[in-house]
């Protein structure tokens, strides 16, 4: 095996240490930033969502702002953004280059991008389950914790999957710019120096990253289904709100 790696991939074999070393650094900056934008994409989705014209938290102000907002970065190649929020990098991380200085680039790329996501699961719920929720006197709250969130599980495991693959190709444009990881690893020696067999290994690591990530999103939605179509919109009920609905108990008293 040995043998045959160092005849057919002589510089991968050479640079192992530093491949190794790539793998980790795109790691980190998948999970720093990740983390992050799974917070901030998840909760703007979600003041999307209730602040839209007929939602539950209805606000026109807070809508347009942050709509305008997401629409702004998400119009803006990543390439682009990453250049243009150097003084911003520099400030907050204290670099520009390297692991630490791609992660905030990496957020402001990843959250406009997830919000839509977010978004769109939130907005594939029946509308019918939020009305029974208000006729049943649920708060604002309630409705977003137990009937939005709850029922929009799968839809979110679904964009979060999407984002990571999509994060995944970020980490590696980032490396054009010295932002460390695979694809600076890529650039630098496989490109640059025209080390085919560098070029090849990065993209089979890319490749399985992805396919892992696919996988585990596409389990984890089976697992979170509702034996893979919603029951009845009476019957869901009880299971969103964790409390008796048998012949309107409450509202017959």
């Amino acid at each position: 095996m040995a043998e045959w790696l160092q005849q057919f991939a002589p510089n991968v074999v050479e640079k192992f240490p530093e491949l190794i070393e790539s793998f980790w650094q795109t790691l980190v900056m998948m999970g720093g930033s990740g983390v992050i934008s799974f917070f901030f994409g998840l909760l703007f989705g979600v003041v999307l969502i209730v602040t839209r014209p007929g939602g539950v938290l209805q606000n026109g102000l807070v809508y347009g702002l942050l709509d305008k907002a997401v629409n702004f970065f998400r119009s803006i190649p990543f390439i682009i953004l990453i250049a243009a929020l150097i003084p911003l990098t520099r400030l907050v991380s204290g670099t520009a280059i390297g692991t630490r200085g791609a992660i905030l680039p990496l957020v402001f790329g990843t959250v406009p991008f997830f919000t839509r996501q977010v978004e769109s699961a939130l907005a594939e719920l029946d509308h019918g389950l939020i009305e029974a929720a208000q006729s049943m006197g649920s708060s604002p709250w309630e409705i977003i914790f137990r009937v939005y969130l709850r029922e929009s599980i799968p839809g979110i495991v679904r964009a979060t999957t999407i984002t990571v693959i999509s994060l995944i190709g970020l980490t590696a444009m980032a490396g054009v710019v010295g932002g460390g990881g695979l694809g600076d690893f890529a650039i630098r020696y496989g490109h640059q120096r025209n080390q085919v067999d560098i070029t090849f290994a990065t993209v089979i690591i890319i490749l399985a990253m992805v396919s892992l990530f696919q996988g585990l999103g596409n389990l984890i939605i089976r697992r979170t289904s509702h034996s893979g179509a919603h029951p009845v919109k009476g019957s869901l009920l009880p299971f969103v709100f964790h409390r008796p609905v048998g012949p309107f108990s409450s509202s017959a008293k």
